[in-house]
């Protein structure tokens, strides 16, 4: 260990005891997209009048998601040296009645409490569950989100105590970029962005090049909905991005790094910023880091609301300050790419797995998930169902598992119909292939992808042909306009996807689309032209039935054009 890694060691191990174990409470309340959306902000602002009403001081810290999105807001509560005792839906009223008997007479409310994390030793408090053996909690497997919900994202030394950058000055210390991209070929990463590449493969192509300049870029442009794990990730625990993002710089012996996110995710925005100048402040980053030979330096960059910015050539040009459009290849990003530099793009998942990799082992990693898809998927579970939220699960569950165990299966009455997973461009799945292994290969055969992450359940009163209009109309609409068999591609689907809902398909309308899709595949620069007939082949596969009714038997208007309405995008890309 460096003696500059074993000073900040100690003082983060002083903060995180007076936190634990000091002379006040610690209060946590469940901060990020979903605890903002349920109203922690409203409940932060209650617990601290309510404290002061009281007479009474404690610490009150904006933690990450815990990703119990169905729970927010959060609150838990840790008297010095006690339990952890978890308060769900926590309304203002709720936070003053939790302050008045917890904090102020020291008994937790066990009518109010939703789980507990017992103190070392402790046996916890009577009927109340423990966290992990919570339905949702008690499979998962915490890598990339192990200190989510946990600490503070904007503290470095909580991260610093839970064992935050030790990978880092391991690798510095005691092994050299060669053997740190080894560890990650071994350990089996691959992507988690949506293309599944092997990670130490994809590296190995920067660090051949001899450079002196040379980037890793992570993108957090995330435009999928139903996606936020990345932005989950970033807000909750942005220090586990940030030092993987320091590990591949020097696994590849690259100069620079930038994080590239959208603009308009204001928390993933400030947590970033935020850990970039912390690790600045604590010689994490910048000339000889941790008193060794690396030196590197990272940015945060921000983009427009472009969803082709997400494609890795695209992103460069944003960043160049350039309309986001793909770049013809080759020359390939390890050969030219940032400011015509060697670079390399990674997916916020993907860095975010590197310090447990390099922390524990290559075999450490490979050993959970299966054999061709190690280590977890962070999935983004909402729609109809009763347990939304963002779980970090072992590879080869099934969905069915995921959606009936983890997620609670969906609201009384009701049958799941379909799933849209991987985005727009990713697809449909139907009820024949919920047993299907979250698998980046085994998901791929059934005409479907993993993505990153996103799964939108729908029940039984969803209309396929609808949906999938809908989902070629985003697809439309988010077109870069550069190759013209997307541009016009998409938009020539979704005038014959406008037909069919509104009772007006002709013969041979389903071979149309088909050609189009066919075209679009071939004739496009980027993924984006190239997947966008996906929604439409999955839908055709699952729900043919569906789509017969409307071109076939005339059954009548449906979705959007039920009430004879037509939805017409707000504005059309050149």
């Amino acid at each position: 260990m460096t003696a500059p890694f074993e000073q900040l060691k100690t003082r983060a191990q002083q903060r995180w005891n007076e936190l634990t174990a000091g002379a006040l409470p610690w209060i946590r309340v469940g901060g990020g997209v979903s605890g903002e959306a349920a109203g922690a902000h409203e409940v932060t602002l209650a617990l601290n009048k309510a404290i002061e009403k009281a007479n009474r001081r404690a610490n009150v810290t904006r933690v990450g998601m815990l990703g119990l999105c169905y729970a927010e807001p959060l609150v838990d509560v840790q008297l010095p040296g006690g339990d952890r005792i978890f308060y769900a839906n926590v309304t203002p009223e709720k936070a003053a009645e939790i302050v008045q008997t917890h904090i102020a007479h020291g008994v937790p409310e066990a009518s109010l409490a939703f789980a507990q994390v017992p103190a070392p030793g402790g046996s916890g408090l009577a009927g109340v569950p423990d966290l992990n053996d919570l339905p949702t909690m008690k499979r998962q497997v915490r890598i990339a989100t192990r200190n989510s919900g946990h600490i503070d994202p904007r503290d470095l030394l909580q991260y610093v105590a839970n064992g935050g950058y030790a990978a880092l000055d391991k690798a510095l210390t005691g092994m050299t970029p060669a053997q740190v991209l080894d560890e990650v070929k071994n350990s089996g990463l691959r992507g988690r962005g949506g293309a599944a590449f092997p990670t130490g493969t994809k590296w190995s192509f920067l660090a051949g090049n001899k450079s002196p300049v040379k980037y890793i870029l992570c993108n957090c442009e995330e435009g999928d909905p139903g996606a936020f794990n990345d932005k989950g990730v970033l807000e909750s625990d942005p220090h586990t991005l940030l030092e993987g993002l320091i590990l591949a710089g020097y696994a590849t012996t690259s100069s620079n790094g930038v994080i590239f996110i959208r603009q308009g995710h204001e928390e993933p925005i400030e947590a970033a910023r935020k850990a970039v100048q912390d690790a600045y402040d604590a010689g994490l980053l910048g000339k000889n880091i941790l008193g060794s030979n690396f030196s590197y330096d990272v940015e945060v960059a921000l983009t427009g609301d472009s969803y082709v910015a997400g494609e890795e050539t695209a992103l460069m040009e944003a960043i160049e300050g350039k309309r986001s459009m793909p770049r013809y290849r080759p020359p390939f990003p390890a050969q030219a790419g940032l400011w015509q530099k060697p670079s390399n793009i990674n997916n916020v998942k993907t860095l975010s797995y590197v310090p447990q990799i390099i922390a524990n082992g290559g075999a450490w990693f490979k050993g959970v998930g299966t054999p061709g898809s190690a280590g977890t998927a962070i999935l983004c579970i909402t729609g109809e169902i009763q347990r939304p939220g963002m779980y970090e699960l072992p590879m080869g569950m099934t969905i069915r598992e995921v959606l009936n165990q983890i997620a609670g299966g969906p609201p009384a009455g009701k049958r799941i119909k379909v799933l849209q997973t991987g985005g727009p461009l990713g697809g449909v799945l139907g009820e024949s292939d919920f047993d299907v292994q979250i698998d980046f290969d085994a998901m791929s055969k059934t005409g479907a992808i993993l993505g990153s992450g996103g799964i939108i359940v729908g029940s039984d009163d969803v209309n396929v042909v609808d949906l999938t209009r809908n989902l070629v109309a985003f697809n439309q609409f988010e077109s870069c306009g550069k190759c013209f068999p997307c541009r016009l591609g998409t938009t020539h689907m979704v005038e014959v996807l406008d037909r069919i809902c509104q009772n007006k398909a002709r013969a041979g309308d389903r071979e149309l689309m088909e050609r189009i899709g066919q075209s679009m595949k071939v004739g496009s620069l980027c993924g984006h032209g190239q997947l966008g007939y996906n929604p439409i082949l999955s839908a055709f596969k699952y729900f043919a039935a569906e789509f017969d009714e409307l071109v076939k038997d005339h059954k009548g208007p449906v979705g959007a054009f039920a009430d004879g309405t037509m939805i017409v995008p707000t504005r059309t890309r050149p």
